[in-house]
C-alpha cells in the first residue's frame, strides 16, 4: 500500500508543512537534566532531519503555578526567548518546523514541584493529585489569559513557527470547559457558553499577540471519558467557537489523565479514536488533526485517503523510530521500529519524574550519549541468546562493522517477548520481533536458531568477543510436596510444552507479578474457566508501570480472576490442591493444574563455565540481573554492550 497521501504538503495560515504528519506534544523531561537544552535540541533536531511535517514541543508553562515541574519547558519570562532560540535555529537548519505548546496544568500541577498552590476554575481536587486547588479569582483569570498571550509572543520571537494551545487531557483549559470541574456561577461558569469563554478569550488574546499571519493550533478534547463531562453536542459547538475565535487548526485529544478508560496503551486498538476527529471535522472549515494510537504510516495514509481529516498526529512513534517518515517515503516499511504503546519507558518514566526514553529504542532521549561510531577494529562477536538483550547487542555490533554470529537454542528469536505477544492486547510485540528480524538480515548477522552452544564448542575459541544473553529461568519456590508432578512453570505454558487443554478448566498460579497476571489473561482468553493467583504480597501486578497497571487490574477483575494475597506460608502441593497458611489458618485452593510464575533467576551457568576456561565473556540482560529486569532494561543493556565492543 502506498503512503503517498502522507507526503502531500499542506499550508496552514501561511505555514507550509511538507507532509501531513505532526509529531504530537510529548513531555520528555530532558530540560531538567545537566546540559538539558543540548539534549532536548539534539532530540528534536534528529526528528526534524527525518522530515516530520511539524514538531510540537512538550508543554511550555505560561506561568509558574501552571508548570508541570522543574523539568518542564517554560515560556513565562522574557529570557526564555533567548533560551529557546538555539533550539529553533537547529531545527530550522534541518529544514524542519517546530511549534511551542502553551501549557497550564491547572489542578494537575503539584505543589511539591512548583512550590505554589495549584489553581483551577473551582476548588475541586483531582483524584490523581494530593493537592486541592484554589479557585481562580476574576483578576487571576484575566492574568492567566494574558500569560498565554505573552507566552505566544515570546514563542514567536524565539523562532517557533507556530504555537499550540493545550486545551485537552484534563489540563486547566479543559477544566474550565467541563461541568465536572467547573462549578462557578460567574461569567466563567454555569452555562456551556460561559464554561468555554476562558478558552475563547485565550485564543483571541493569543491571536492579537502573534498577529493574523501566524499559525495558532488548539489541542481540544474530543472526548473526556469523564462521567457527566462535556457532551458530544457541546464538543462540536466548542470546535465551531474556537474556529470563530481565531484557531487555525484543531488537534483532537482523547481522555483525561484521570480517566478510567485506556486511550493510548497497546490494549487500545490502532486508529481506535479517529472517528472522533472525523466527526468534529464535519462541522468546521479549518484543518483537523486526528491522534491517539496511530503508529503505522500505511494505516495513517489509508485513513487520510478518505479526506475526512487533514492531518494525523503521531507522538511516541517518533520516540521508537526518528526515521519513521524517511523509511515510509522510501518504501522501507519493514525497517520501521514500530511504537508498541507499552508506556514502560515513556509515560511511566515521566510520571515517576524521570526522563522519557523508549523500550524499543533506548537511544531516544539519549541522542548525545548513545552515539554510534564505527568499530576501531573488526571483531568476530559471538552472541549466545536471541532474547531482547541479545538481539540489540547483535544489531548494534553489526551496525558498527563487527562480524556477528547469533546463536539460540530456541527455533525463533525473541526470548520472553514470545510470551508477551501471546497475551491479549499485547500483539504489538510482533512488530518488535519483525523489526529485529529485518535488521539482522540487513546487517548480515549470521543467525543460527535451534542450536545449542556449550563451553566446548569450537565457536567459543574462534570468537574475539563472547556475549552471553541467555536470559532468565523461572524460579521454582521451595514448597513441600512433589513439585515435579504437581506443578509446571509459566515457561512451559507459554512455550506450549504443556497445552492449555492439558491444564484443565481450573488453574492455580503461584505468583502475582507481571508475568503471573499476563499468564492469567492468557489462560482465560484460551478457555480456562477459573484462574486463581496466589502470592505472599498483597499488591498484585506489582512491577507493572503506573500508567498500565490499573488496566491490567481492571482486566483481571473483568475476567473474574481470583486474587489471594497475604499468604504466610505455602504448606504443600498435592494433586489438584495448593495448601497454604493465611490469617493464621490453613486454607486451600482446588485446581486441575498448578503453575509457577513467581519470579526468575539468572541463567548464567554457561557464562560461568566459559569463564572457568579462561575465556573472557560479557554477560548482559537476564543472564546478569534477573531481579526487576524487563525488556526495557534488557534492550538498553544490549545497546550499551554493542557500543563497548
Amino acid at each position: 500500500m502506498s503512503c503517498d497521501k502522507l507526503f502531500q504538503p499542506i499550508t496552514i495560515n501561511g505555514l507550509t508543512l511538507k507532509n501531513r504528519v505532526i509529531m504530537g506534544s510529548m513531555h520528555v523531561g530532558l530540560e531538567g537534566l545537566e546540559n538539558g537544552l543540548e539534549k532536548l535540541t539534539a532530540f528534536y533536531r534528529l526528528r526534524a532531519k527525518h522530515s516530520v511535517g511539524l514538531i510540537i514541543t512538550g508543554g511550555a508553562a505560561v506561568n509558574q503555578e501552571g508548570s508541570g515541574g522543574p523539568d518542564f519547558m517554560t515560556i513565562d519570562k522574557e529570557e526564555d526567548i533567548e533560551r529557546w532560540k538555539p533550539l529553533t535555529k537547529e531545527v530550522h537548519e534541518e529544514n524542519g518546523l517546530i511549534a511551542l505548546q502553551l501549557f497550564h496544568a491547572g489542578r494537575y500541577a503539584y505543589k511539591m514541584l512548583t512550590g505554589m498552590d495549584p489553581v483551577a476554575p473551582s476548588a475541586i481536587q483531582s483524584p490523581i493529585n494530593p493537592d486541592k486547588p484554589a479557585a481562580l479569582t476574576e483578576i487571576k483569570i484575566w492574568k492567566t489569559i494574558d500569560d498565554f498571550a505573552a507566552g505566544a509572543r515570546r514563542a514567536k520571537a524565539a523562532g517557533f513557527d507556530a504555537v499550540e494551545i493545550m486545551g485537552s487531557e484534563g489540563y486547566l483549559i479543559n477544566q474550565f470547559v467541563s461541568p465536572v470541574t467547573n462549578h462557578r456561577s460567574d461569567s466563567w461558569g454555569g452555562s456551556f457558553e460561559k464554561r468555554i469563554a476562558f478558552s475563547l478569550r485565550i485564543v483571541e488574546a493569543v491571536r492579537r499577540a502573534v498577529g493574523n499571519d501566524y499559525p495558532v493550533f488548539f489541542r481540544m478534547s474530543g472526548l473526556d471519558f469523564i462521567e457527566g463531562s462535556t457532551t458530544e453536542e457541546e464538543t462540536v459547538a466548542w470546535a465551531k467557537a474556537l474556529e470563530k475565535a481565531g484557531a487555525d487548526a484543531l488537534n483532537i485529544g482523547i481522555g483525561w489523565h484521570e480517566s478510567r478508560v485506556p486511550t493510548i496503551s497497546m490494549k487500545v486498538p490502532r486508529m481506535h479514536f479517529v472517528y472522533i476527529a472525523e466527526h468534529i471535522s464535519k462541522h468546521v472549515t479549518i484543518p483537523v488533526i486526528a491522534s491517539n494510537r496511530i503508529n503505522d504510516p500505511q494505516e495513517a495514509a489509508s485513513f487520510l485517503e478518505k479526506e475526512t481529516v487533514e492531518l494525523v498526529s503521531m507522538a511516541r512513534p517518533f520516540l521508537a523510530d526518528p526515521q519513521l517518515l524517511t523509511k515510509a517515503k522510501a518504501g522501507r516499511l519493514s525497517e520501521i521500529n514500530t511504537c508498541i504503546a507499552c508506556n514502560q519507558a515513556c509515560l511511566d518514566h515521566v510520571f515517576a519524574g524521570k526522563p522519557a526514553t523508549c523500550l524499543v529504542n533506548p537511544e531516544a532521549g539519549r541522542e548525545t550519549e548513545l552515539l554510534l561510531h564505527p568499530a576501531a577494529r573488526k571483531k568476530k562477536v559471538l552472541v549466545i541468546g536471541a532474547g531482547p538483550a541479545g538481539l540489540e547487542v547483535s544489531r548494534v555490533a553489526a551496525q558498527r562493522g563487527h562480524e556477528v554470529l547469533l546463536v539460540d537454542e530456541k527455533p525463533e528469536i525473541g526470548g520472553q517477548l514470545n510470551y508477551s505477544k501471546q497475551v491479549p492486547g499485547k500483539q504489538e510485540f510482533y512488530e518488535t520481533l519483525r523489526y529485529y528480524r529485518v535488521q539482522l538480515d540487513l546487517l548480515g548477522v549470521d543467525t543460527h536458531l535451534g542450536n545449542s552452544v556449550d563451553e566446548r564448542h569450537p565457536l567459543i575459541d574462534e570468537a574475539d568477543e563472547i556475549v552471553i544473553a541467555t536470559g532468565m529461568v523461572p524460579r521454582i519456590p521451595d514448597i513441600n510436596g512433589d513439585k515435579t508432578s504437581a506443578a509446571v512453570s509459566y515457561q512451559a505454558v507459554f512455550e506450549g510444552t504443556i497445552t492449555v487443554e492439558e491444564l484443565g478448566k481450573r488453574v492455580a498460579v503461584i505468583g502475582g507479578g507481571g508475568i503471573a497476571c499476563d499468564l492469567a489473561l492468557f489462560l482465560t482468553s484460551r478457555g480456562v474457566e477459573e484462574v486463581t493467583l496466589l502470592q505472599r504480597g498483597t499488591t498484585f501486578a506489582r512491577g507493572i508501570g503506573k500508567t498500565t497497571r490499573w488496566i491490567t487490574m481492571m482486566e483481571l477483575k473483568k475476567k473474574q480472576v481470583r486474587m489471594i494475597g497475604g499468604i504466610e506460608e505455602y504448606r504443600r502441593l498435592e494433586n489438584g490442591k495448593v495448601i497454604y497458611k493465611r490469617d493464621g489458618h490453613e486454607q486451600s485452593v482446588v485446581a486441575d493444574a498448578i503453575v509457577f510464575a513467581a519470579g526468575q533467576n539468572v541463567n548464567d551457568a554457561l557464562a560461568q563455565r566459559i569463564a572457568a576456561k579462561g575465556k573472557a565473556v560479557r554477560v548482559i540482560g537476564g543472564a546478569k540481573h534477573a531481579h526487576g529486569l524487563d525488556a526495557k532494561k534488557a534492550i538498553l543493556d544490549g545497546a550499551i554492550a554493542g557500543r563497548e565492543i
